[in-house]
């Protein structure tokens, strides 16, 4: 199963950011604060976020647009702090109202290589999310480590410990959860458990998440597709009720289609890589014809803040 951390309560929350002290307390109790107490939560709503990259340290501020081969001039890159950014996603969700019920990061939440140091930090972040009544999703990514992040989760069960792949059944459709590891491979039993997930679930259309790209990627920093992102690809594609397939790794916000498959490639909440791109998070709504996308961006006066997109949810030709 996917790894999952459920809702906690305000007094959980509070009890654990006053034993931080100082600055995360205060940080903590700032996006705490913009949520309103009877804020209600939507099943058919999900915040969709993807490449946190979060430091150890929530005060280190990291060059995005800074790469091996960056178009970017050594004097203009961009630099963003990677835990403001995670903070202020936060804060947008949590002041929806209403609320999505199920908020998914979908991989490298860490910045490096999934140091538990990161991960203390990455779950304080998210904290007040869960103190807003909001499910968190986790998925792996390239820079995640699921041994150090499962030693900060206790209430995880030891048999829920391996591939982290699940199921999210919601009123208009199934979001299935993949686990492509570091290096972007989902492996034979991965794939065919996913065309069993889709096989039994036939009944209502299925949007599927998974960290790497399945092909190449076509924007600013070239980065190649997962080796068995073509078999993924011609699974999902056999099967009309597959609708979509969500991932981030190349930290770009892009759309793109295969038959009735919809791509939507999420942006980074906090690390992109082209000088002035969107970084920030997609608000999710479902309903029983489509699923509705708006992009949110960190910078509100981004160009492409509240940049929109729609995945039928139904096939036409039925």
């Amino acid at each position: 199963m996917p790894i999952i951390l459920p809702p906690i309560t305000r007094r959980q929350f509070v009890k654990r950011s006053l034993a931080l002290g100082g600055t995360a307390f205060a940080t903590s109790r700032a996006v705490a604060a913009t949520g309103s107490l009877g804020a209600e939560l939507d099943q058919n709503r999900v915040a969709l976020l993807a490449d946190t990259h979060i430091s150890a340290d929530p005060e280190l501020v990291y060059p995005g647009t800074k790469w091996p081969g960056s178009p970017v001039g050594e004097d203009e890159h961009e630099s963003v702090n990677m835990a403001t950014c995670l903070a202020e996603a936060a804060k947008s969700v949590i002041a929806l109202n209403p609320r999505p019920a199920h908020l998914i990061v979908n991989g490298d939440c860490a910045l490096s290589n999934g140091k538990e140091a990161e991960y203390k930090e990455f779950l304080r972040l998210v904290e007040p999310i869960r103190a807003a009544g909001i499910t968190v999703h986790v998925t792996i990514g390239n820079h995640d480590n699921r041994e150090n992040l499962w030693k900060l989760l206790p209430f995880l069960k030891h048999e829920q410990m391996g591939v982290q792949a699940g199921a999210i059944e919601l009123p208009h459709a199934n979001l299935i959860l993949l686990d492509s590891g570091r290096k972007g491979v989902l492996g034979d039993e991965q794939l065919n458990w996913l065309a069993q997930q889709l096989d039994e679930r036939v009944d209502k259309p299925a949007l599927v998440f998974g960290h790497f790209n399945p092909y190449p990627n076509r924007g600013v920093r070239p980065i190649k597709g997962m080796p068995d992102g073509a078999s993924l690809l011609e699974l999902l594609t056999q099967r009309t009720h597959a609708r979509a397939y969500f991932y981030g790794h190349t930290h770009e916000w892009q759309y793109d289609r295969r038959e009735h498959l919809h791509l939507i490639n999420q942006p980074a909440v906090s690390y992109y890589f082209g000088k002035g791109h969107a970084h920030g998070w997609v608000d999710m709504k479902l309903t029983e014809m489509s699923a509705d996308l708006e992009l949110h961006c960190i910078n509100p006066k981004h160009q492409q803040h509240g940049d929109r997109r729609q995945v039928s949810l139904i096939d036409k030709k039925k």
